[in-house]
């Protein structure tokens, strides 16, 4: 899924390539990078939802051994943090200042920034002005898709959510992604 990524975006002159520091996301971003010559450079604010205890069980053990602090989270994910995680206030504050951060650095040019579902959807949320606390509510993020947002004096303007036509279909419809 990189590599085609990388080959139907390997013809945009792109100024930088931010990557969360996870090791899905690095290797998410590295084809780009191999192509375009463009170094990686790697960003906290990028990162997935810290899941704090809750960190590679599956969501039946959970219910199970937090049952109130996951329906709580489940309810209202803005305000409710797995024991020991984040709130999707959390993620909102800390892409918002990294996108603040881009835009000091990057005044101009097509950034592109690699991050995780959750993640990316809690930021288009900020962006459209929608409650955090519905970002699973609001969008879909199959693995691999693009977002194309500007940014302007005039504020956000989204050109495409979601979008996963660089993948050939046998992989763009491959169950759980």
């Amino acid at each position: 899924m990189a590599k085609a990524f990388a080959i139907a975006y390997s013809h945009i002159p792109w100024t930088a390539i931010f990557a969360s520091p996870l090791r899905r996301t690095i290797e998410t971003a590295q084809p780009i990078c191999d192509i375009t010559g463009v170094p990686m450079q790697l960003k906290d604010g990028l990162k997935e939802i810290a899941y704090g205890e809750w960190e590679g069980l599956h969501p039946t053990e959970v219910d199970r051994t937090f049952h109130d602090d996951y329906v709580r989270w489940l309810t209202d994910p803005a305000w409710n943090a797995p024991p020991g995680g984040e709130k999707a206030v959390d993620i909102a504050l800390r892409t918002w200042g990294l996108i603040h951060e881009v835009q000091q650095a990057y005044s101009t040019g097509d950034i592109l920034l690699v991050s995780h579902k959750a993640t990316i959807r809690i930021l288009l949320c900020v962006l459209l002005g929608i409650d955090v606390g519905r970002y699973r509510d609001r969008f879909d993020m199959p693995v691999c898709a693009l977002s194309i947002v500007e940014l302007s004096d005039r504020g956000p303007f989204f050109r495409m959510i979601g979008d996963r036509c660089h993948l050939p279909e046998e992989l763009r419809s491959l169950p759980g992604t």
